[in-house]
């Protein structure tokens, strides 16, 4: 299934939702009133009174708003004291997410239409089950953190060992999700291929998500791809411009791998946008890679590199590949 197949699967799953819990309401409120006919009765007073208040406000009748207002407070009051007596503190749908009530879209701070908190993470969600990341997070998590796979030796480049080195990494990534929403922080990862920079990247990724947090996580190549394809081959974009909104606004982007990608002067200018707008909005980003430090300021621009060594704290892995230790490990046990 396409990621614009699952947009538009997830949108009638909205609907068929809002729908089934308007029915249940409707349903429920007419077998309500059928046992208490007064709550009818208020019903149709409120109706009618609110129609007066407008009538008596263009007239300019001070004297009977006054007695409206009155009369819809009393009616609020008596119907509130009916519902109370049936242990019932309101009568209102109920929608799976009272803010957007199953629609998926809310209003931003400019009146304009924008993805529900709620949608924007059942799309992420929809978004890891197709690329098989949902499962990678069962076993790549805190939880299957293994130190056994790195050496407590020291060597002459180094001050500490790896072990010291990843135990102090776990220590970061963990302090990273309990002050997510404390302090605002990015992570620059980076060392040599196989030395568990993408295991610690779904660690953080996983924890974030048990929390309610939306998390987008993109190899650096996909990224690249996919600003490409929307800048020249929009009509045959298989991921929907969510996709490309969610990489703005999501509460943690991972990019991962940065450097495999084939950059552009297009990808280039994008990724420092992308690197910039959340700098200024505040949202966290989590970046790894395989080049050091003067690598990426060979390869990137100044502004870029800029963003990343002024605004991230860079966390160096070292020692030997894991990869083929964690296998030497799993045959023993």
């Amino acid at each position: 299934m396409s990621y614009r197949a699952v947009f538009s699967q997830i949108m009638r799953e909205y609907e068929a939702s809002r729908l089934k819990a308007e029915m249940l309401f409707d349903e429920r409120k007419k077998n309500l009133y059928a046992s208490q006919p007064r709550l009818g009765e208020l019903d149709f007073q409120l109706a009618k009174l609110g129609a007066s208040l407008a009538q008596h406000a263009l007239a300019s009748d001070q004297l009977k708003l006054e007695k409206a207002r009155s009369q819809i407070t009393a009616a609020k009051q008596e119907k509130s004291n009916i519902l109370a007596g049936l242990g019932l503190q309101n009568l209102s749908v109920a929608y799976k997410c009272n803010i957007c009530k199953d629609t998926g879209f809310t209003q931003n701070s400019h009146g304009a239409a924008a993805h529900c908190r709620c949608l924007k993470q059942r799309l992420i969600s929809e978004y890891y089950s197709l690329s098989n990341l949902d499962k990678i997070l069962t076993e790549e998590n805190f939880d299957n953190y293994d130190f056994r796979l790195f050496t407590s030796e020291t060597n002459a480049y180094e001050e500490k060992s790896p072990l010291q080195n990843m135990q102090d990494v776990y220590q970061l990534a963990s302090k990273f999700v309990k002050n997510f929403d404390a302090s605002y922080d990015n992570l620059l990862l980076y060392g040599s291929a196989g030395l568990g920079k993408t295991f610690v990247c779904h660690c953080i990724a996983k924890d974030l998500l048990d929390r309610g947090k939306t998390v987008l996580y993109l190899p650096a190549p996909r990224l690249c791809k996919l600003i490409e394809d929307y800048r020249f081959n929009r009509e045959a974009l298989s991921q929907p411009e969510e996709m490309l909104e969610a990489v703005d606004n999501v509460d943690l982007l991972i990019i991962d791998d940065l450097g495999a990608e084939f950059s552009t002067v297009i990808t280039a200018a994008a990724l420092f946008d992308i690197i910039n707008q959340r700098l200024i909005s505040r949202k966290h980003t989590l970046v790894s890679t395989n080049l050091s430090p003067d690598e990426i300021a060979r390869i990137y621009s100044e502004r870029t590199v800029s963003r990343f060594l002024g605004s991230y704290q860079l966390i160096k892995f070292f020692g030997e590949d894991i990869r083929c230790k964690k296998k030497y490990i799993d045959t023993r046990i």
